[in-house]
């Protein structure tokens, strides 16, 4: 079968939060580093983008341009403000009719395929799919049935109409996406997913942002509220049970290692905006206040410059579809100490680049970061094992996948279109 040539322009769908929004907070997370990070490679590729994204605010522009060849159109669907992600499904019809309407304005074909982000983009990619004749590609990001399987203590499940959409969406897509080869096995063993439509294309990290730099000085800590000596763990990422910051606190409590800084950076996400201060008030029920950092998210030179000044960064999720945050840490050179879960286990080389750790016992976290902050040499040996591993992972390859996904998607698409029309000729 003869390859047709790279999409001129794709609709990318993600509705529930936009690229324009800071990561660490809300619903702003890796998927969103991801949507950027890519989007702006894929145009440098000659493959325009147009990211459609629920609007927030009643200030905000109709169309932003994010860069070159990348634009963000924001749909009105229902309030701007004041709706949870739970909430959104109420909203999609709205919202597809805001990304068809869009496309009517323009000649036939003006979208060559459709890339939805998580599964609410996906129910709008599966309409918007019939109605243009394009393929559809779906990235989950993340996935009900493995979350509920790995749930927090204490932590709401997904609702089983998350269940039900992301069965329909993973159905009736054309090709599927996965970040690593552990979520191309959940979308075949929980979802039914036909492993020939599955493809394992894995995230990457911005290595001109993150890299090594120079031993952090007085002035760094000082800039993050540190102290001037000490060892410093950092926690980045959005505040909720699932990503367990709450393990780490716990773990700090009974950490022998003296002088050790807890650095909690992000802001409330989830079901963590019902008690914004839970984390603060662990920490005074367990005399660790003087020794917890909270930072509100930072933007990357920021973040580059606190894995920097990090001894350890640890993220103790109970699922990750990945972990850029783990990525981007080792691109500076910091080891990371994870929990074995999810993506984790493919951005963190254990023994090589940090330690993966089995389970969120905070006993068993504080061993583990007790023996690492001792360990000077270890630590030093695990910062090279670190950056050699990041190096392997760039933006630039993920762009270029996903381009090669594309072209299969398209291809396949335009032959069964042919040989419908063959048919119906006869």
């Amino acid at each position: 079968m003869a390859e047709w040539p790279t999409p001129r322009r794709i609709a990318t769908l993600s509705v529930h939060t936009s690229p324009l929004e800071q990561p660490g907070t809300g619903d702003a997370g890796g998927m969103n580093v991801y949507i950027v990070e890519v989007s702006k490679r894929l145009a440098r590729l000659g493959v325009e983008v147009e990211v459609f994204t629920r609007a927030t605010r009643s200030d905000l522009p109709p169309v932003v341009e994010m860069a070159p060849g990348v634009t963000v159109r924001h749909v009105t669907s229902g309030p701007f403000e004041g709706l949870s992600k739970e909430e959104l499904p109420a909203q999609l019809c709205a919202f597809t009719h805001g990304v068809l309407r869009a496309e009517a304005a323009h000649p036939p074909g003006y979208y060559d395929l459709i890339h939805s982000h998580y599964w609410l983009s996906g129910q709008v990619g599966w309409l918007a799919r019939e109605r243009w004749g394009v393929p559809h590609v779906h990235t989950a990001h993340t996935l009900a049935k493995v979350k509920n399987r790995l749930i927090a203590a204490g932590d709401r499940p997904e609702p089983k109409a998350r269940v039900i959409g992301e069965e329909q969406v993973i159905a009736e897509s054309d090709r599927l996406v996965a970040n690593t080869r552990f979520e191309a096995q959940d979308l075949v063993a929980y979802y039914d997913a036909d492993p020939a439509r599955v493809t394992v294309v894995q995230p990457g990290v911005d290595l001109d942002r993150f890299r090594p730099g120079p031993l952090p000085s007085a002035a760094d800590r000082s800039r993050f509220g540190l102290p001037e000596r000490g060892k410093v763990v950092a926690f980045v990422g959005r505040i909720q049970p699932l990503k367990a910051p709450d393990v780490l606190i716990s773990a700090l409590a009974r950490m022998r290692e003296p002088d050790t800084t807890l650095v909690i950076c992000g802001g409330p996400s989830g079901t963590g905006l019902d008690r914004p201060t839970a984390l603060i008030e662990l920490a005074e029920s367990l005399g660790v206040s003087d020794s917890v950092v909270f930072l509100p998210p930072q933007d990357g030179a920021g973040l580059a410059a606190l894995y920097r000044t990090a001894d350890l960064v640890a993220v103790p999720s109970y699922n990750e579809s990945f972990g850029l945050v783990a990525l981007e840490a080792q691109a500076c050179g910091t080891p990371v100490v994870a929990a074995a879960v999810g993506g984790l286990v493919t951005a963190v080389r254990d023994g090589l680049s940090g330690v993966l750790v089995d389970g969120h016992d905070a006993g068993e976290w504080a061993r583990v970061l007790d023996r690492l902050l001792a360990s000077p040499g270890l630590r030093e040996k695990l910062s090279a094992g670190a950056v050699a591993h990041a190096a392997d992972f760039s933006w630039d390859r993920t762009a270029e996948n996903l381009v090669r996904v594309y072209r299969e998607a398209v291809t396949e698409h335009r032959a069964l279109i042919a040989k419908r029309l063959e048919a119906y000729a006869w």
